[in-house]
């Protein structure tokens, strides 16, 4: 049995549309690389097609390895499912979208034979996406810099190329509210990138709403940073500042002046913009400390229904 040299990891969550042409694409160009490799499709529990074109098409190509998860666990951890199980040395993500060209594999295969560990994808220009998701994505990676001490380069997605070494180091981590692109950027190793034009959508629509995008920016944030933490904090004391000030401004018209202390009405404004900050330091808290409940539990990442074309024992819940 021939060692396998490259794995690529595909998640897909109801890709019908295009599941067939993702699979087409990849096997050309991995073809034509002409080395032994496979190919790793999760499907993270579609409700369409997606998991029945898949089976149906390892059925014809031998290079074709399928994970059904027994429902939809998410993103990151269809992704560390693929990591999981891939065998190869150098090891590719890419969406199943077909936004990332595959076509892009044997540059990064280049930049890995030159000894680089971790080769991403930097999209240069993104086509067919709003102005608004545009901008308000350019913000939040300048903003996740800033948060963090972890350089995550701007601009990237999950469209990379990394080493076995890189893989087995993220076999250690194990959290359970995952941001892969900051956990591969955490572990290290010699990291270069490859500008691309990131196209449209080759078919179907974007998994990707604002609730989503909006839960994986706090995901990123709250897993690499402790500063809303620290901020919550210079608020609070900044507040209490403000407040003791105006209470020695109360007490000395009081005793010193016949101008009347302020009635109900400011009294209320004050008392619900303090207690309006204080909920918010409390949602904070709460936030890293249901994170902490999650770790606690100690659950797997993702359960597996059914895997085709691994052998028994490589294919297990994690």
């Amino acid at each position: 049995m021939k060692t396998i040299q490259y794995s690529v990891v595909v998640p897909a969550f109801n890709e019908e549309p295009v599941i067939s042409e993702t699979h087409n694409r990849l096997k050309k160009v991995m073809d034509e690389i002409g080395e032994p490799y496979e190919l790793i499709f999760i499907n993270d529990g579609s409700s369409d097609r997606t998991g029945e074109i898949l089976d149906d098409i390892h059925r014809n190509d031998p290079n074709l390895k399928v994970i059904h998860f027994s429902r939809n666990f998410g993103h990151e951890a269809a992704t560390t499912a693929g990591l999981d199980h891939a065998s190869g040395q150098g090891i590719v993500i890419i969406d199943a979208d077909l936004q990332d060209p595959p076509e892009l594999i044997p540059a990064m295969i280049e930049k890995w034979k030159q000894g680089f560990e971790v080769v991403y994808g930097k999209r240069k220009q993104r086509k067919g996406e709003s102005a608004f998701k545009k901008t308000t994505s350019a913000l939040f990676y300048r903003f996740l810099q800033r948060m963090t001490e972890i350089n995550m380069p701007a601009d990237v997605g999950d469209f990379r190329l990394i080493d076995r070494k890189v893989a087995d180091a993220l076999k250690n981590i194990r959290e359970k509210n995952r941001y892969m692109r900051g956990i591969i950027s955490w572990v290290g190793f010699r990291q270069t990138a490859i500008e691309f034009v990131r196209e449209e959508r080759w078919a179907g629509e974007t998994k990707y709403n604002v609730k989503k995008l909006l839960r994986l920016a706090w995901d990123a944030i709250t897993a690499f940073s402790y500063k809303p933490l620290k901020i919550a904090t210079y608020l609070g004391f900044t507040l209490s500042g403000i407040s003791f000030i105006y209470l020695l401004i109360v007490i000395f018209e009081k005793v010193f002046t016949q101008k009347t202390v302020p009635g109900w009405a400011s009294l209320m404004a004050i008392s619900l913009f303090f207690n309006g900050v204080v909920l918010i330091m409390l949602g904070l808290l709460g936030e890293y400390i249901g994170r902490i409940y999650d770790e606690t539990k100690n659950r797997p990442l993702y359960v597996i229904h059914k895997a085709q074309g691994f052998d028994e024992k490589s294919s297990k819940n994690e």
